[in-house]
């Protein structure tokens, strides 16, 4: 593995692989491309022709990266800037979108079908390590002994980790309904509802406690400024004054479950996505932040 063609060929095999552990770190599309081109540098620098295991060095780069970034990110939230608290509260990670048709995960390059924005949810209230140790561990089947010096703990420490982490995510993410067709009569009925204006309707589709993230953007203020609203009536009260949207809202699918894009023109306004339980919703997700949906790319037949 000496030479640099060779090499680059070589990284080029794992990127899919590095993108999906970034993605599940960070919840950042963009950030996730950084930091696979970060361990890429790290790569171009390092003495490969040591590197016996190029896969298993690559992931623990990677999630040494993303480690850095998670702790950066932490920090900046602890600073006292007004209303950041709700904000971060209130954030959705970034979407992938496939059109409705598109159900054959074997061509899912970040594998999104079986990381759902609720677990995304979810590892992004974790603290950076305890979400290292789960990703690294129980999504890559990552030995504890070779996550521990990333973290700096022993690997029963590190295990501990993972431990206490799995117990929030399983605590925290119901099963949701697994069948895309159900899911979609549920989001037609849906948006059926929304564009007729039936909030009656709309309060029997929705969970009596569900909970609704809105992610704007921490630039954008007004009716639009990222929130968490929680209940039936609360939440169709929401859906009834954005319904001048969802007349152009199109059914996609949204990290592999079925889910809602509003874009005209070419671009992408909004995205939501939804986990379903007995036929009732019980957690949206909206993702409005302008610049983050500048990033995405209208699913084929949107829009």
């Amino acid at each position: 593995m000496t030479g640099s063609v060779e090499l680059a060929d070589r990284f080029e095999e794992h990127r899919g692989h590095l993108k999906a552990v970034a993605y599940r770190m960070l919840g950042s599309l963009a950030e996730a491309e950084d930091a696979v081109q970060e361990a890429w540098l790290k790569l171009s620098r390092a003495e490969a022709d040591d590197i016996h295991n190029l896969g298993g060095w690559l992931t623990t780069v990677t999630g040494r990266v993303c480690l850095d970034l998670l702790r950066s990110r932490t920090a900046r939230r602890e600073e006292p800037m007004g209303d950041t608290h709700d904000t971060v509260r209130a954030f959705v990670p970034d979407p992938v979108l496939r059109p409705l048709s598109h159900i054959d995960p074997a061509e899912e390059v970040l594998q999104a079908d079986s990381v759902g924005l609720a677990l995304l949810v979810v590892l992004e209230n974790l603290a950076p390590d305890e979400r290292l140790a789960f990703v690294l561990h129980d999504l890559f089947a990552v030995p504890f002994d070779d996550i521990a010096p990333i973290v700096e703990r022993s690997p029963a420490a590190t295990r501990q980790l993972a431990s206490r982490a799995r117990r929030r995510v399983r605590g925290a993410t119901p099963s949701s309904e697994p069948d895309l067709g159900r899911q979609k009569q549920v989001l037609d009925a849906f948006l059926a509802a929304s564009r007729a204006g039936d909030f009656e309707a709309l309060v029997a589709l929705l969970h009596p406690d569900v909970l609704l993230r809105a992610d704007s953007g921490a630039l954008v203020r007004g009716a639009a400024a990222s929130k968490l609203v929680r209940g039936a009536k609360a939440v169709a009260e929401q859906a009834l004054l954005f319904a001048p949207f969802a007349q152009s809202a199109e059914l996609v699918l949204v990290n592999g479950s079925v889910g809602m894009v509003d874009a005209q023109g070419g671009r992408i306004r909004s995205v939501m996505g939804v986990t379903i339980v007995d036929g009732r919703i019980t957690d949206l997700y909206i993702l409005a932040d302008p610049e983050r949906l500048e990033r995405l790319e209208v699913p084929g037949g949107a829009g």
